[in-house]
């Protein structure tokens, strides 16, 4: 059975209503009801570890486990605000209930020893947020280092978590989850950010993956899930790489977007298909000059082409799709698989 929410830590209370695009669906503040139950791995005494969780949906990640009575570990390579976030952890929840572990995941033996410390204190992870991720701007054909710096962290950072973790979480008695934040840019390959679209697509391709293998191993109790936040204003960031002091329209707070991850949690079960992302996928051509490409029924603008070859070639279009987008395709976020 799935354990009640306490509605005391987390309001219903949406953000106000998200720009639409004309002929397109609204969405309305509702839409983000907050779940009346949790998915049944999320419940008091139990172990939640979230990598990146020093700020952004991490952070707001942790606070919200936290909330909900489960024993937290936080891991981040940016170690003060590591701290800070232990420092609020503990004051929800208790020392002897938060571990703070420094931890860069792109560097495979300090993966290990976080593993380690969460098993040594506690002996269980049931939920996994690998989480971690970074994003440096520029273009494909200059900045080696940089591609290398994302997909160290993007990619092999989630693979080292991954592979970790998960034979750990496969010898435990209790049931387990795994989620993966991805992201639309991932799906959607908006122009202009092509190693961090690449590295977020790969890691689409590996949770899908990772999702089939454990639901096809007898008996297994561990799920995978992919989560793809929208635009999510985390105070520090914004599209345009500007510290911002206020959200944006059409953005999302991070403790949104996790209240969304936790309600879209609670319906995922094991039995959930492998072709479930993809038929709910229906691609067209581009939004702004003709039929428009649909994402669980969520209508998404793209230049960079579609599976069947075809590509928006309109500069003015390109430009739209920048501003555009801001309040459009990053206001939106999915929990898939």
């Amino acid at each position: 059975m799935a354990h009640k929410s306490n509605p005391s830590s987390r309001s219903r209370n949406g953000s106000p209503m998200r720009p639409a695009f004309p002929g397109s669906p609204s969405y309305k503040p509702d839409d983000l009801s907050v779940a009346d139950e949790l998915h049944p791995v999320i419940h008091a005494g139990r172990v939640a570890l979230i990598t990146g969780a020093a700020s952004g949906i991490g952070r707001a990640a942790a606070i919200e486990f936290a909330k909900l009575g489960l024993k937290v570990a936080i891991a981040d390579v940016a170690e003060d605000k590591l701290i800070e976030v232990g420092k609020t952890l503990t004051g929800l929840i208790g020392e002897t209930n938060v571990l703070v572990i420094p931890t860069d995941v792109s560097k495979l033996d300090q993966v290990q020893t976080l593993r380690d410390r969460v098993y040594e204190a506690w002996g269980e992870v049931a939920v996994l947020l690998n989480n971690a991720g970074i994003g440096i701007k520029g273009i494909s054909w200059e900045g080696l280092d940089n591609w290398h710096k994302i997909f160290d962290v993007n990619l092999f950072g989630i693979v080292n978590v991954q592979q970790t973790f998960v034979p750990s979480m496969l010898h435990q008695e209790n049931p387990a989850m795994v989620i993966t934040t991805g992201s639309k840019q991932g799906i959607t390959n908006p122009p202009g950010n092509a190693a961090y679209n690449a590295s977020k697509a790969a890691v689409k391709s590996l949770t899908e993956g990772l999702a089939y293998e454990l639901r096809e191993r007898a008996n297994c109790n561990v799920t995978a899930h992919l989560f793809i936040p929208g635009w999510t204003f985390t105070g520090l960031t914004s599209p345009n790489s500007q510290n911002l002091a206020e959200k944006p329209p059409g953005a999302w707070s991070s403790e949104e977007t996790v209240l969304y991850m936790l309600d879209k949690s609670a319906r995922a079960t094991s039995t959930s298909s492998f072709q479930t992302t993809r038929q709910n996928v229906r691609w067209t051509s581009c939004a702004l000059c003709g039929p428009r490409r649909m994402l669980q029924k969520a209508a998404l603008h793209s230049v960079g082409g579609t599976p069947t070859g075809r590509r928006c070639t309109k500069s003015t279009c390109e430009r739209d799709w920048r501003s555009l987008s801001r309040v459009y395709v990053f206001g939106m976020s999915f929990f898939a698989l």
